[in-house]
């Protein structure tokens, strides 16, 4: 992304006319009190740029912005933000999208990013990556999905809609090292008309963007929202669910069916060390606005 067109974050509050987000602001700090994490927003796309304001604007979406507790913008000393590249701190916000596929059988579609990636890698996620200029979020969500699943669905063929916005910082933590990446991610729920057995046969995905995926049933994703990612803890597994869920994993070119601890998927961000695989805390975030909207 260095050099690249990049849509990027701008920032209004009270009708002020809208401003870049710099790259070492808390974004969802610059809506709520400094001791929340959560600030309800209005969101819309705007000549290439995602315009989060206080007040509606034409276009716009009212909808959840949240970072989590442990968000390292929200505890940056500014010690270390001397110590960053000065490039680096003129980047802006990067704005995401990300997709939850639920199919007509309500499973959910994740997906383990690959080893080899230099952002979360080995971390369970749905679809997406960036939004490139003049694309619109579903477009963003569609392609993305296609590039990395290989499944193709036309805009027609799903209805969808924004489920919240994530503020997502690589590193999750300072105890991990400073910050190299911020992005605001559009959580985009798309509700598919076939089965996911229909759909996992069109899928050719990506080896070099995913290991593995898994279609996750309600039991299984509502125990994932409930490990939460505070408490730095493995995943124990309820005793209502299987000991093992069905994935499928990808190598050589060869995708073949297997099973992963349960417990894998329930596991919590740690405080400190080494990264483990695990749910992303945004993809946690989402699941439960879905489940919020599923219960309704």
């Amino acid at each position: 992304m260095e050099g690249a067109a990049r849509v990027l974050v701008h920032l209004s509050r009270g009708g002020a006319r809208p401003q870049r987000a710099a790259f070492l602001q808390s974004v969802t700090g610059h809506f709520c009190a400094p001791h929340e994490d959560t600030a309800l927003v209005s969101a819309g796309l705007d000549c290439g740029r995602l315009v989060l304001a206080d007040h509606s604007f034409p276009g716009s979406t009212s909808v959840l912005l949240q970072r989590p507790p442990f968000c390292p913008m929200k505890l940056l000393a500014e010690p270390q933000t001397a110590t960053l590249p000065a490039e680096l701190r003129g980047r802006g916000v990067d704005v995401g999208v990300a997709v939850l596929l639920q199919t007509s059988d309500r499973r959910v579609l994740l997906t383990r990013r690959a080893p080899g990636l230099s952002i979360f890698p080995n971390i369970w996620v749905p679809p997406g990556g960036h939004v490139e200029p003049d694309e619109q979020l579903l477009e963003v969500g569609l392609r993305e999905l296609q590039e990395e699943t290989g499944l193709r669905l036309e805009p027609g063929a799903v209805s969808w809609r924004m489920l919240g916005l994530w503020e997502s910082v690589f590193p999750p933590r300072l105890s991990r090292g400073l910050p190299c990446r911020h992005h605001i991610v559009a959580y985009l729920l798309l509700l598919a008309k076939e089965t996911h057995q229909q759909l996992e046969a069109r899928m050719q995905p990506d080896e070099s963007e995913v290991s593995a995926y898994a279609w996750l049933e309600p039991p299984v994703l509502e125990s994932i929202v409930a490990a939460g990612d505070v408490a730095e803890s493995l995943g124990q597994v309820p005793s209502h669910l299987p000991a093992t869920v069905r994935v499928t994993e990808l190598s050589g070119g060869q995708a073949q069916a297997t099973e992963l601890p349960t417990a894998t998927l329930l596991n919590t961000a740690p405080a400190h060390g080494e990264d483990v695989e695990r749910v992303s805390t945004g993809t946690k975030f989402a699941l439960q606005l879905w489940l919020d909207t599923t219960a309704k």
